[in-house]
């Protein structure tokens, strides 16, 4: 069974964005070792899943920088190219390349995600749509890359919760760019 596996950036205090949306406080230089661990991390995957709201701004941002010659030109292609599924209760169609729309029932969708062959399959959000996934038990393995700040508030993925959840650490480790990566298996 293919694993579903969660990326986010959060704050300290475990938000994943400030009151509004901010985004300003996380840290986007990061040190080779970081960036590693993200490229051995995404290499099995084949499918990314996202709420419809970030899909807006995720797939046309990846599109773009996979258009640009640079040292991050390859990671960005593999993100272009991956199969996406957005999941949306508003659009009837996908225009994306790679992308298609998931409106049926969150569960049964992503079970029949995980359940298809293939590599393991990742999500990067957004909030509603990670909080839900968190809610249901579906996310396999945390990553959860926490940032250097203390927001105070902001939108949290966790407050859907009505019963604990026991997650087994798998890693912890820090990066000189000031991250601290958390690897959670649940």
């Amino acid at each position: 069974m293919r694993k579903l596996k969660l990326q986010v950036q959060m704050s300290v205090d475990g938000f994943i964005a400030g009151p509004n949306g901010e985004m300003d406080w996380m840290v986007w230089n990061w040190d080779d070792a970081l960036k590693n661990y993200v490229s051995a991390l995404t290499d099995d995957v084949d499918c990314i899943v996202l709420g419809r709201k970030l899909a807006e701004g995720f797939i046309p941002h990846w599109a773009g920088a996979a258009q640009i010659e640079n040292e991050e030109q390859g990671f960005a292609q593999k993100m272009s190219e991956t199969h996406k599924v957005v999941f949306t209760k508003t659009l009837e169609s996908a225009d994306w390349s790679n992308a298609i729309l998931a409106k049926g029932n969150l569960v049964d969708e992503i079970n029949a995600l995980k359940n298809q062959s293939g590599g393991d399959i990742i999500v990067y959000g957004g909030g509603s749509f990670v909080s839900s996934l968190i809610k249901e038990g579906l996310i396999d393995e945390y990553h959860l890359f926490v940032n250097p700040a203390i927001l105070g508030k902001g939108m949290p993925i966790f407050q859907s919760l009505s019963t604990k959840q026991g997650l087994t650490l798998r890693k912890a480790q820090g990066f000189d760019c000031g991250i601290t990566l958390l690897c959670y298996e649940f």
